[in-house]
């Protein structure tokens, strides 16, 4: 397998990745507000994504692919919402292990690593076509 097309796997498979970390990041996004539906249930729990090298034996690069998807074993932090139906007999809720301001720096670093591997894929694309039109042109 030639250089350009291992190029094109290794991005492609750092596409696959980033995408799938920007759902994660996503989903926990959305759910950061959701609480239990009776009370002192737990509410959301944030997730996590962990990723792993593998070696493509094919095109001798090292792929990237998701390892595991796991829960954020982290305790819940607890507000006082009285009128919450989530709420105890203190009135107290716990609320999701979710840090906003977390997710959206993991949210704009899976951003920037998706942008970078489609670029490797533009180029590697304009590469190859590059080399057809001198093939053609002889």
């Amino acid at each position: 397998m030639d250089a350009l097309t291992a190029a094109l796997k290794v991005a492609a498979s750092g596409l696959g990745a980033q995408s799938e970390r920007l759902r994660v990041v996503s989903e926990n996004l959305a759910n950061a507000q959701s609480t239990g539906n009776t009370p002192g249930a737990d509410p959301y729990r944030r997730k996590t994504i962990t990723f792993q090298s593998e070696l493509d034996r094919a095109s001798g690069g090292s792929l990237v692919e998701v390892s595991s998807i796991a829960r954020d074993p982290s305790d819940f932090p607890i507000e006082f919402q009285p009128g919450n139906e989530a709420a105890d007999d203190k009135g107290y809720v716990k609320m999701p292990n979710v840090n906003v301001l977390v997710e959206m720096a993991d949210m704009s670093e899976a951003n920037r690593s998706y942008e970078a591997n489609l670029q490797v894929i533009k180029q590697a694309r304009d590469l190859i076509s590059m080399t057809i039109d001198l093939m053609r042109n002889q």
